[in-house]
């Protein structure tokens, strides 16, 4: 299982500085991702994705989910005697188009989860999302916090989707 940690960084120099420690503690640079204000020239830094940057995944699950329920109630007023049939394939049909509409919809709205930290990178700073196990969480802190007091620890979660 692992933790997502916030950071915040005052600059992409502290952020690079940041990386490269956290390079020598054995992170794997797909593990660290970083959001700063738009036109922010982040070097080598791994910038993060459309997953991170948007609702993409709530928006996904929460279309899944309104896409079964009237897949559901479509198939089960569509179908007399091949009942179970229609509403199956109602359900298939009702989830897949959910999925879709709800990412379409979804990857136009920043993510909900960053809005705490949208005012200070709006101001400069840069977010690193780091995502580490959950028995390297207090190491990590440690690497971090020994090495570049400027940096602010923000959040952690306990869940996030299994596959940024």
């Amino acid at each position: 299982m692992k933790r997502r940690l916030y950071f915040l960084l005052p600059d992409v120099a502290s952020a690079t500085r940041t990386a490269n420690d956290l390079l020598l503690a054995r992170v794997e640079d797909r593990h660290m991702h970083f959001l700063a204000k738009r036109g922010t020239d982040l070097g080598e830094l791994h910038e993060a994705g459309y997953l991170f940057k948007t609702d993409l995944v709530r928006g996904a699950g929460f279309g899944l989910v309104l896409g079964v329920l009237g897949g559901v109630v479509l198939g089960s007023l569509i179908g007399t005697h091949p009942g179970l049939g229609a509403a199956l394939i109602a359900t298939i049909l009702g989830a897949a188009l959910g999925v879709w509409m709800g990412s379409m919809a979804a990857v136009a709205v920043p993510n909900s989860r960053l809005k705490s930290f949208n005012e200070e990178i709006a101001r400069g700073k840069v977010l690193l999302i780091l995502d580490v196990p959950y028995r390297e969480v207090d190491r990590m802190r440690g690497v971090v916090a020994s090495r570049h007091p400027e940096v602010v620890l923000s959040a952690q979660e306990t869940r996030y989707p299994a596959f940024p």
